[in-house]
């Protein structure tokens, strides 16, 4: 199994930087901590992560410009062969620059049931309400504060009596318990085809007049009463792969594609040289060539009343 890479920011002890990094160190974590940065130099969570041999990079904030702190930490990121970002009590808004080259790669834990509780003073907040639980979420990081798609929710009963500091602490331990397993779910989902195939399905069936239908044992996707334009692969045939079948222009395009990268494109098997495959299970799909691959393909089958309608829309 090859590990994904995580970068932790932290800004103080690191209690969940330390329950994502020993749970790594389980033999079936599918991911691995190689840095731990953080925006203090005295951030206790750096001593514990040198200790247990994760490289660590620090560089305080003060008398920096936000951006300019912002790319520094991303360089050293990036210098690590980090994959992925886990936000751990770093207690810095990101600019919206740094948020947008990890898009959809980088990920918080906040002490509150989102969308309730955004920000600070989450426990005192949830008391104060009379709710019946606090609770803790991560989510996907955007430029909008605690605002990402959440990933996973645990909720923590209020007792009565309850302060801001005892329900913390139980909210704490549900933090080391959920950020793991999130994290682990995310840095797998680009190679679980049943998640692979809703991001082609999204797509696909933004076309006009699509349907989905099943053909041979794969998720197919066609015009309304018409043809085929697109088949969703998973180990068909046994050949270990999942992938996006699309038309193209012919044998000599399919040579082409196959050698600049035989790894990604391959000739499906039984389709014909009109039409090609296109690894999706490689961890770095580039889902805007694969809208235009699906927009292609169902150009390519599509009556020209339908394309007419397009090319008309296009040109407003």
């Amino acid at each position: 199994m090859t590990r994904q890479k995580v970068a932790v920011l932290i800004s103080g002890s690191g209690t969940n930087m330390a329950a994502l990094l020993y749970a790594s160190r389980a033999a079936d974590c599918p991911y691995e901590i190689v840095l731990v940065a953080a925006n203090d130099p005295e951030a206790k969570g750096l001593q514990l992560a040198e200790a247990e041999g994760v490289a660590t990079f620090a560089l305080s904030h003060k008398g920096m410009k936000r951006p300019e702190h912002d790319a520094a930490m991303d360089a050293a990121i990036r210098s690590h062969g980090a994959q992925w970002v886990a936000l751990a009590g770093y207690m810095r808004i990101l600019t919206p620059e740094f948020v947008g080259k990890w898009e959809g790669r980088m990920v918080n834990i906040h002490p509150s049931l989102l969308p309730k509780y955004t920000g600070l003073h989450t426990h005192d907040r949830a008391i104060e309400a009379g709710d019946s639980h606090g609770g803790v979420s991560v989510h996907l990081v955007t430029a909008e504060l605690d605002d990402g798609p959440v990933l996973g929710q645990t909720p923590v009963a209020i007792l009565p009596g309850d302060t801001a500091d005892s329900l913390a602490a139980r909210v704490l331990i549900a933090e080391h318990q959920l950020y793991s397993r999130c994290l682990a779910d995310l840095v797998t989902r680009e190679t679980r085809p049943e998640w692979l195939l809703g991001r082609v399905r999204e797509r696909a069936m933004y076309m006009p007049e699509a349907e989905e239908t099943t053909s041979h044992g794969m998720a197919c996707f066609g015009i309304v009463k018409g043809k085929k334009f697109a088949y969703f692969s998973a180990d068909h045939h046994g050949d270990g792969r999942v992938a996006l079948l699309v038309k193209i222009s012919g044998p000599e395009e399919q040579g082409m594609l196959i050698d600049k990268d035989e790894d990604r494109y391959f000739r499906p098997a039984y389709f014909g040289d009109g039409w090609i495959g296109i690894r999706l299970d490689l961890g770095d799909t580039d889902w805007e060539a694969i809208r235009d691959w699906l927009a292609r393909s169902w150009r390519a089958v599509a009556p020209r009343k339908l394309t007419s309608l397009i090319d008309a829309a296009d040109a407003f």
